[in-house]
C-alpha cells in the first residue's frame, strides 16, 4: 500500500510515517519502480499500534519497548503490565504538577483586580525568582498569600523594564 493508504488506515500522517521510519519504529519501506514508498499490511498495523500508544502518552522510547514486546510471542504479560503501570505512575505525577500549576494561577487571578490599576499579583509572581515562587506556592496551599483581610497585592520586588 502507498504512504497515503497507510496513513488513512492507521490514522498517522504521511509526515509522521516517514519520521517513525527514520527513527526505526517501522522498517524502511520498500520502493516501487517509480520510487514511491510501499508499506505492508503488517507495517500499517504497526503504525496503528504506534498511534494508539502515542494517544496514551507513551514516549518514542517506550513505544520501542512496547513494539519489541508486541513482536515477542514468548514475552510475559507481566513485562507489559509493568510498563503500563510505570507509565500510569508518571501520568499521575504529571497530573499533580498540572493541578498545582492551575491552583497557583487560579490563586493569583483571584487576587488580581483586573481593572485599570497597574499592580498585578500575576506579573509580580512571574518576576520573582523561581525558588521564592515555589516556596510561596507551597505555603499558599496552607494560608492565603496576601495576609488576612488585605486584598491588595504587594508591589513587585523587581520593576518591569521600561
Amino acid at each position: 500500500m502507498s504512504i497515503g493508504q497507510a496513513a488513512t488506515f492507521s490514522g498517522v500522517s504521511a509526515k509522521m510515517i516517514r519520521y517513525y521510519e527514520q527513527l526505526g519504529l517501522i522498517p524502511q519501506a520498500t520502493r516501487s519502480e517509480a520510487g514511491y514508498r510501499q508499506y505492508s499490511p503488517a507495517d500499517a498495523h504497526s503504525l496503528r499500534f504506534i498511534r494508539r500508544a502515542r494517544d496514551l502518552g507513551f514516549s518514542v522510547g517506550q513505544i520501542t519497548g512496547l513494539l519489541a514486546l508486541w513482536g515477542d510471542r514468548d514475552r510475559a504479560s507481566a513485562d507489559v503490565k509493568a510498563m503500563a503501570l510505570a507509565h500510569v505512575t508518571g501520568l499521575k505525577a504529571k497530573i499533580a504538577e498540572l493541578q498545582a500549576m492551575a491552583q497557583t494561577l487560579e490563586h493569583l487571578a483571584n487576587h488580581c483586580h483586573g481593572n485599570d490599576r497597574p499592580d498585578c499579583p500575576i506579573l509580580a509572581d512571574l518576576a520573582e525568582p523561581a525558588a521564592a515562587a515555589q516556596q510561596r506556592s507551597t505555603a499558599q496551599q496552607r494560608t492565603p498569600r496576601f495576609g488576612s483581610g488585605s486584598t491588595r497585592p504587594p508591589r513587585p520586588a523587581i520593576e518591569p523594564p521600561r
